[in-house]
């Protein structure tokens, strides 16, 4: 996690076309082994989709720019890329600690307010303020309309004299996709841009989970 302690902070993810595949080669022993013991709970939970009840949903109001994005229960949830039903995010929310007396977490230990920042409503401002009163988040989400590329401004109101860490948790969903399992849609390839935020994406526009019932054209 990228660790901050500015008051005014700016992420910027950009998502990318390209696709890297990556091959690992695992060395071949003729020495006798045991037979590998599979994981407890295996393959592991199936695929899923996000909170469908939304705060805020946007774009920019440009052909240049194929992304569009979701905020549900106060954090950035859905961003959708290259087409508007491959989603490549879960969530993205904000961990705050003073480093020995408290963590909050954005989702459980936070009350929001959401407003429009344009008359079109294509840009949201999300007002997170901790339940103790400790501190308050704000963050204008936005689209580039030249790019493919969401923005998000962040403001943090220290209201203590504590010395606030605000870490960004970002939880992907590469192409909609849970992993492993016949319900599941396997493995997939992702684009790893090591920024100042550290995004896993897909360029596939179609889903290859059993599990979803929904398709793209």
């Amino acid at each position: 996690m990228q660790r901050f302690n500015r008051r005014s902070l700016k992420f910027a993810s950009a998502l990318g076309g390209a696709c890297l595949a990556v091959t690992v080669s695992i060395p071949y022993s003729t020495a006798s082994a045991a037979p590998p013991a599979l994981a407890p709970g295996g393959p592991g939970a199936l695929s899923h989709f996000d909170l469908a009840r939304k705060d805020c949903l946007g774009t920019a109001a440009d052909t240049a720019s194929k992304v569009w994005y979701t905020v549900a229960g106060g954090v950035l949830s859905d961003v959708y890329y290259p087409t508007v039903d491959n989603t490549n995010v879960e969530t993205l929310q904000y961990i705050v600690t003073d480093g020995s007396t408290f963590t909050d977490l954005q989702s459980r230990d936070m009350t929001y307010t959401v407003s429009a920042v344009d008359p079109g409503g294509m840009e949201c401002e999300v007002s997170a303020t901790a339940k103790s009163g400790a501190y308050r988040i704000v963050t204008d989400y936005f689209t580039d309309p030249a790019r493919n590329t969401l923005l998000m401004q962040v403001r943090v109101h220290n209201s203590t004299h504590s010395n606030l860490q605000v870490y960004a948790r970002f939880d992907a969903s590469v192409n909609g996709n849970g992993g492993g399992g016949v319900g599941n849609g396997g493995s997939d390839s992702s684009t790893v841009r090591s920024t100042r935020l550290r995004a896993a994406l897909s360029a596939r526009r179609a889903t290859a989970s059993a599990n979803s019932t929904r398709r793209t054209p």
